[in-house]
């Protein structure tokens, strides 16, 4: 039984059956899906994007700018948070979520089909930035309310494997955009995605969010929100009542989520472009590393969500964070070295880190918070810190390859924010495993 379990019992709700659950896991983890893909096909084609939406001649100008608009996005993220997150404590997570999917696979698609630099100059960029807002701002509210509602359908015992699924369907969104990347790179050729297949990805956008919003609208909300709902005890001030009860849980989440906004976004962002221009791979083979790698942590991020529930999250937390600590710079000597392998390696390396961490993390966050104020005490911290250190990552990153001309200095900050992190894990209490069984 489930701590929510009994009031659910209580209230007259009937706790969710293995089958139902596992329904909400692929309605949920489908929109996932769906919002990830379009938001990481951006990172994934930077090049061709800065390519076509800023003036030609310096590339490096080019991609910097394409990585501060990839970063404008994320600084509406907050707001998106401060707006999506209590409004789900209020009218409920699943309305949210379809709100959420149909707003950005919208934006999405108008982001392929806008006009380029090369035919109406400067204003390209501008509607490009229009376009990112509104992703960001949708974005806001979405692994807040996702995590909520695994969270609150999971049985106590299996909430790290649960909602470890949605970074796994996250990743699986990254690996579907490389590897379409990947596909039409082989197929049509470098020239052609930079000349106009780079919009293909973007055009699948409004399929995919219709099939997402028609899977979240036949979803029944979590039995938490429900029970809420029917004893009459849903917060009527959410914003207010979360920073009254949760002001000191809020600030321990932002300094745990560092470490996973800087490694997904510098991962899938950054590293694309950063084995091209900086390391001399070519297109494909960045893809090619870039693919595998996010592939592995998609694959073990479930593994390490189950191994939570066993052993503990701080454990599986400490092992991500301290792993990107020590193993950072000698993953990017490894792919400095030229060899494919080798940079497979490194990213392999990298990647089973980020599905430790993430593994992990999503149910510690969830821990942390009443279901009265949840989706708004993790939507507005987290996308605080994604915001301030995951949005800035790919420009910080190429921005420090471009000042140093050091190869390997993004590795450095990738420790820093490691360092945060795990200061941060080390000062938490244990919610799952053997030690929290003894000390409850």
């Amino acid at each position: 039984m489930t701590e929510g379990t009994s009031g659910v019992r209580d209230a007259g709700i009937t706790p969710p059956t293995a089958r139902e659950s596992r329904r909400v896991l692929i309605a949920t983890g489908i929109g996932h899906f769906v919002e990830w893909f379009e938001m990481g096909i951006y990172g994934t084609l930077a090049t061709s994007i800065a390519a076509n939406f800023f003036a030609p001649g310096d590339p490096t100008a080019a991609l910097l700018s394409t990585f501060a608009l990839f970063a404008v996005s994320f600084v509406v993220r907050p707001l998106g948070g401060l707006f999506w997150g209590p409004l789900g404590d209020r009218i409920g997570r699943k309305r949210v979520l379809a709100l959420i999917v149909l707003i950005t696979s919208g934006a999405t698609f108008l982001i392929g089909v806008l006009p380029t630099y090369a035919t109406v100059g400067a204003l390209a960029p501008l509607l490009l930035v229009l376009a990112r807002l509104v992703q960001g701002f949708a974005a806001g509210g979405e692994s807040a309310s996702a995590t909520t509602l695994l969270f609150e359908y999971a049985p106590k015992h299996r909430r790290g494997f649960l909602t470890s699924w949605v970074d796994t369907f996250g990743f699986l969104a990254f690996v579907a955009g490389s590897g379409l990347a990947l596909l039409l790179t082989a197929v049509l050729g470098e020239a052609a995605i930079t000349e106009w297949a780079w919009r293909l990805p973007f055009l699948l956008a409004l399929p995919l969010g219709l099939v997402g919003l028609y899977l979240r609208m036949k979803l029944e909300d979590t039995p938490e929100f429900r029970r809420l709902e029917s004893l009459g005890e849903v917060a009527s001030s959410p914003i207010k009542e979360t920073f009254r009860a949760g002001r000191t849980a809020m600030l321990v989440l932002a300094g745990m989520v560092v470490i996973k906004a800087v490694a997904h976004w510098t991962l899938q962002t950054f590293m694309p472009s950063y084995l091209r221009e900086t390391l001399g791979f070519d297109a494909l083979e960045s893809f090619e590393v870039t693919t595998v790698c996010l592939a592995i942590v998609a694959v073990l991020v479930p593994f390490m969500g189950h191994l939570s529930d066993r052993v503990g999250r701080k454990p599986v937390l400490i092992a991500g964070a301290g792993g990107f600590l020590v193993l950072a710079y000698p993953a990017f000597w490894m792919m400095s070295l030229g060899s494919t392998l080798l940079a497979v390696a490194a990213m392999a390396l990298l990647g089973v880190l980020i599905a430790a961490f993430d593994g992990a993390v999503n149910a510690a966050m969830a821990e942390l918070f009443p279901p009265r104020v949840r989706n708004g005490a993790i939507a507005i911290p987290y996308n605080i810190a994604v915001a301030l250190f995951g949005g800035t990552a790919p420009y910080i990153a190429t921005l420090l390859v471009s000042t140093t001309g050091f190869a390997l200095s993004p590795a450095f900050y990738i420790m820093f924010v490691a360092a945060i992190s795990l200061g941060t894990v080390l000062r938490i209490r244990e919610t799952a495993g053997p030690a929290a069984r003894t000390t409850a």
